[in-house]
């Protein structure tokens, strides 16, 4: 009989990785069960999507509702109302103290792509400055914002012009807040006149590139720059928005407002949808018909944002995010002792990770990294890794998780560190 792992790769382009072989059968908060049977606990979370836990009720159900209703009708051809009570809610929900408007997409990389168009035509200029080790998605535009080359760029030929990269302040690595604004202050005297940037774009804490949050002040400083030199400042909260970090938006641990904030990931709760969100003059910049899409904002993901917006505030998840994110990391620091190869452990919330390298050394490890991530996966945890150099696990499980079941993942956490050390 032809093994599932035989039919998808016979079936499937090998472009498209997979972190684990586990074919997923049901899945409930933060447990999922293969085609076998074997349970898992989920410290991924879908990378961010799930922040409220698979299948959370109040999303199913309002789901179910919707598809009662209607399940398409293109809200460029015949509107609905939820989608615009949705832009309603994020424009009194997004940091800043000013009017905004919003737009809906349907992923991450598609609201990134809206936000530097949007910006673009509003300032008329051509030029955005991004980070290294930055991940804003594998479309083109996105590719070329993403400060990694591997696996996402290689092979795939010329990227999109007019886009820079600036070192990303990481102290762990040698690169200070000053050094930063160094490099930025740097690049407008060498290579490119600040008149030509429309926007300077950074996660507040990266992602895929290693979850190092940006230093206090650094925001700040963007934002004196930006307003300074006519640019906006774009937030990448894909990851990091909807209680992930403690706060509802990650933004709203640095007092600083973006002109635009591009969301997808935990703000569907499972269900594809994206957005937007910004100064209102700045998105009403575009020519009607310059924005949109068939299936933006779909009806389904509207009603499970709503759902979601709903059980973070009445479940207190950024509260409970916080909790939980400081257990984590206290049951870590007290392996430390035991795991010479921990050289970190960090994260707002519970956006957090662990950075491995080789012991007595800065050199990253991403070989113990990985048996980390199979040593938890056999003993039923779902972890994911990250980082430039793959030597970062970064927890993300739902915010949502049980009590008993969090304390039985850091027990295999703990194990599984054990184990891998040998």
């Amino acid at each position: 009989m032809t093994s599932m792992t035989d039919r998808k790769n016979a079936a499937i382009s090998r472009g498209v990785s997979m972190t684990t072989q586990i074919y997923a059968d049901r899945a409930e908060n933060a447990e999922i069960w293969d085609r076998d049977g074997n349970r898992y606990i989920d410290f991924a979370a879908g990378i961010a999507v799930v922040n409220t836990g698979h299948r959370h009720p109040k999303v199913i159900q309002a789901v179910r509702a919707q598809l009662d209703r209607f399940t398409h009708t293109c809200h460029q051809v015949v509107p609905y109302e939820n989608y615009v009570a949705l832009a309603e809610r994020l424009n009194a929900l997004v940091p800043g103290d000013f009017d905004k408007k919003t737009i809906f997409a349907t992923t991450g990389a598609e609201a990134v792509e809206n936000a530097v168009k949007i910006a673009r035509h509003y300032t008329g200029r051509p030029g955005i400055v991004s980070f290294a080790g930055g991940f804003h998605g594998r479309t083109f535009m996105g590719m070329a914002l993403t400060g990694k080359v591997q696996p996402y760029k290689a092979g795939f030929g010329p990227m999109m012009p007019d886009v820079w990269h600036l070192p990303f302040p990481n102290p762990l690595h040698g690169v200070s807040k000053e050094d930063a604004l160094k490099a930025l202050q740097q690049l407008f005297k060498a290579d490119l006149e600040p008149a030509r940037v429309a926007a300077i774009i950074v996660e507040p804490v990266q992602g895929e590139g290693g979850f190092y949050e940006v230093p206090p002040g650094f925001m700040a400083e963007l934002r004196a720059l930006c307003d300074h030199h006519g640019m906006l400042l774009i937030a990448d909260e894909v990851q990091t928005g909807f209680a992930r970090t403690g706060k509802l938006f990650a933004m709203e641990h640095h007092g600083v407002a973006a002109d635009l904030v591009t969301m997808a990931k935990g703000l569907g709760g499972g269900l594809p949808i994206s957005a937007v969100t910004g100064r209102a003059e700045v998105m009403d910049s575009p020519d009607p018909g310059g924005l949109g899409g068939t299936y933006a904002g779909n009806p389904l993901g509207v009603a499970a944002a709503h759902a979601v917006l709903d059980v973070i505030e009445d479940e207190g998840l950024c509260d409970r995010a916080t909790r939980l994110g400081q257990r984590l990391k206290q049951r870590l620091a007290a392996a430390r002792d035991r795991i010479p190869q921990i050289a970190d452990i960090r994260g707002p919330g519970f956006m957090n990770a662990v950075e491995f390298t080789l012991p007595g050394s800065d050199s990253p490890n991403p070989d113990f990294t990985n048996r980390v991530r199979e040593e938890a996966l056999r003993r039923g945890l779902i972890l994911l890794t990250c980082g430039v150099y793959g030597n970062v696990v970064r927890f993300l499980a739902p915010l949502t998780i049980p009590d008993a079941v969090f304390e039985e993942a850091l027990d295999i956490l703990d194990e599984s560190l054990l184990a891998a050390r040998g």
